[in-house]
Parts: C-alpha cells; structure tokens; sequence
C-alpha cells in the first residue's frame, strides 16, 4: 500500500460538491470509482477541504492509500483514461 497525493481541477457545474452524497454525484464518488476501477479493489480518497454543489477547482488536493507501483504518470493517465 502506498499513500498518494494527488491534486485535481475540475468544473463542478454538474457536481453535487466535493464530498460524497448518497446521490453519488459528487466529485469524491466519481474519483473514488475511477480509482477502484483501476486497481480492482475499494478505494477511499480523503479530501483536503470541499466545494459546495456547482463549484469548480483548479487545485483541489486529497490522498488516497492504494496498492499502485506504476508512478504517478502511470496513475495521471489511468484516471484520465
């Protein structure tokens, strides 16, 4: 397991926010699914602050512990893929 600090941009228009909602809308749900997609076991990710629903950023920061020994461009391009 190794801890990931990652930093993320994104246009909240369509996003109930940063943290996870039971919607599954929100930023958070939809990296944390991407990320357990990835390496094929649940993924958390801990965010270093939130945005209210519709609210972009351009350098949202949050960490995740995952098992990936790949590097970090290995992991920037299995998210944006």
């Amino acid at each position: 397991m190794n801890r990931w600090v990652c930093t993320v941009a994104y246009d909240g228009t369509e996003f109930d926010g940063w943290q996870s909602q039971p919607s599954g809308n929100a930023v958070q749900d939809y990296i944390e699914k991407r990320l357990s997609d990835i390496v094929k076991q649940p993924a958390n990710i801990h965010g270093s602050g939130r945005t209210d629903a519709g609210v972009h950023a351009l350098g949202q920061v949050f960490h995740t512990d995952i098992a990936w020994d790949h590097g970090g461009e290995a992991l920037k391009r299995a998210l944006h893929t």
